[in-house]
């Protein structure tokens, strides 16, 4: 039995945000975290694999089937589902879909099923995956393998990337390697290889080839990271924490260039009082040209101010995948470090398992007893201590 107290309040909210439809976003009484998402579902689902408690691990199967039983006809996972008695109400998206919800449900199919050694749940859902392939087929609208993505089409609702997102490419090739990983299929294979050529092509420094958008990419003089997306209108350069530890755990890019993200992590890393990564950086400002697009996109209240929510805050859940990464490129060393400030952080104010930080002033943002902040640190302590390891 694990006796590391941050540990087991981690597994504790877990358990607290389990209902009989799937895992729900906090155990805060707060509407709209009491639902099952897709993405923080999967999320915390991956955790409850990675912990081998049977019970959380049963409250992911059930987050998947809510999310199958309530695909879109069209191919859509939701990206919530409210379910109250006889009530229920689905949302596919609130200003713009959600078009990480199809690939986090995609991944959770097979992460199950990889852990369980069970490749029926994966033919149980197959129809399901194959609207789910189809659908972003048809988002590439030019058929050049990369998708087009909508502002406010992802985890980072309220934030100013929009079109070639590069955390959506990401989390799509490593759908498409999940799948094939039961699928084996010779076409899927030559599409992942496609997209990587295309992220590759597009989003790192140097590349010889036809780029989507030539004199963008030369005016966004890519260097040390790739940045976060670009549109006609051009790239958005800021660095995405979330999207880089993706590279780094899906092995995208020359080896040369991935010791570039990891050095820019470790020295954006130590700039921080909290020691944690802000999940956009550097912060947008009201004197800059994308402020304006900031401050409208927010459905009910602005939260994007700088060094808050996505606007640079720190969130336990993005630095539990960049402590993947680090475990992934075998710097435990520096992932337990890192565990160590994600803890501190969610035990702030009797854990209370905050959504995110100022990541200058460090004072506490967004939800309480958010249930991903609790996952981050449980993946993450078992990939450093039981060397857990998921499909990737």
């Amino acid at each position: 039995m694990n006796s590391d107290t941050n540990y087991i309040k981690a597994i504790e909210l877990l358990q607290k945000v389990s209902s009989s439809e799937g895992f729900l976003a906090s155990a805060q009484n707060i509407s709209n975290y009491k639902r099952v998402w897709a993405r923080d579902g999967v999320i915390c689902g991956l955790a409850a694999l990675a912990s081998g408690n049977e019970k959380l691990i049963e409250t992911f199967k059930n987050t998947l089937e809510t999310l199958a039983a309530n695909q879109h006809e069209n191919g859509t996972i939701p990206s919530n589902v409210m379910t109250n008695g006889a009530e229920k109400e689905v949302s596919y998206g609130g200003l713009a879909g959600r078009v990480d919800a199809v690939t986090w449900f995609i991944i959770g199919i097979c992460q199950y099923a990889f852990y369980k050694k069970d490749a029926d749940f994966v033919s149980k859902y197959d129809t399901a995956i194959q609207k789910c392939m189809k659908l972003m087929e048809a988002w590439e609208f030019n058929n050049k393998h990369l998708m087009y993505v909508p502002l406010s089409g992802n985890w980072a609702d309220e934030y100013i990337t929009d079109g070639y997102v590069l955390y959506d490419q990401l989390l799509r090739v490593w759908a498409l390697k999940s799948y094939n990983h039961f699928a084996n299929k010779e076409a899927i294979a030559l599409k992942i290889k496609n997209i990587t050529a295309q992220i590759e092509l597009n989003f790192t420094p140097n590349t010889v080839g036809e780029k989507y958008h030539e004199r963008a990419y030369t005016d966004a003089n890519i260097k040390e990271f790739m940045p976060c997306s670009f549109s006609p209108a051009g790239y958005k350069t800021q660095f995405d924490a979330f999207a880089n530890s993706l590279v780094l755990m899906l092995n995208i890019g020359s080896a040369e260039f991935q010791k570039s993200i990891l050095n820019h992590f470790g020295e954006l890393e130590n700039q921080m009082p909290m020691k944690l990564i802000p999940a956009f950086w550097p912060p947008i400002h009201e004197t800059d040209i994308d402020w304006n697009l900031l401050k409208n996109n927010c459905k009910y209240e602005f939260r994007n101010y700088p060094n808050e929510f996505h606007n640079a805050g720190s969130w336990p859940m993005v630095n539990g995948f960049y402590g993947l990464a680090l475990v992934t490129k075998n710097k435990k060393q520096e992932a337990d470090l890192l565990l160590k400030n994600i803890n501190k952080a969610n035990a702030i104010e009797d854990y209370s398992f905050y959504e995110n930080f100022n990541s200058e002033t460090k004072k506490p943002n967004g939800v309480p007893y958010c249930a991903w902040s609790a996952a981050a640190a449980v993946m993450l302590h078992q990939s450093i201590n039981t060397n857990f390891k998921f499909l990737l």
